[in-house]
């Protein structure tokens, strides 16, 4: 499979990460608990296939590109981002309080992440 492949593979499951936080957090702020979600499975999964694709298409990306870890610092950025994230879906049904907080830091650490991968900081001149 081409890098393209991988990169459109990425994008498009960190776009179904995002809404499926989103729509956890939304309902979280607006009182609602995971019991009264009738949504909250297909969230959750989409949340969790989401990660798991995404992980699979950036290792595939990584792979296309010939980068190594050991002189791309800023994968290391990318795969903490990832675990963060993956974090963040437990909030709306345990720390409901926290979700205005998240819905604001979410993108924040997207942005993180997306900085990341354009301008590969800390990269060893070669």
């Amino acid at each position: 499979m081409s890098y393209q492949f991988y990169k459109t593979l990425h994008l498009v499951s960190v776009m179904l990460m995002f809404s499926s936080l989103g729509g956890l957090l939304l309902h979280a702020m607006n009182g609602g608990t995971k019991a009264n979600n009738p949504s909250y499975k297909l969230a959750a999964a989409g949340h969790g296939a989401s990660l798991l694709v995404m992980l699979v298409a950036g290792f595939g990306m990584l792979a296309k590109g010939g980068f190594s870890f050991a002189t791309n610092p800023w994968i290391h950025i990318k795969l903490l981002l990832w675990f963060v994230m993956g974090a963040l879906v437990m909030v709306p049904a345990r720390a409901p309080g926290l979700a205005k907080p998240v819905w604001v830091a979410a993108p924040i650490l997207g942005g993180i992440a997306a900085w990341a991968a354009i301008f590969k900081p800390f990269t060893a001149a070669g």
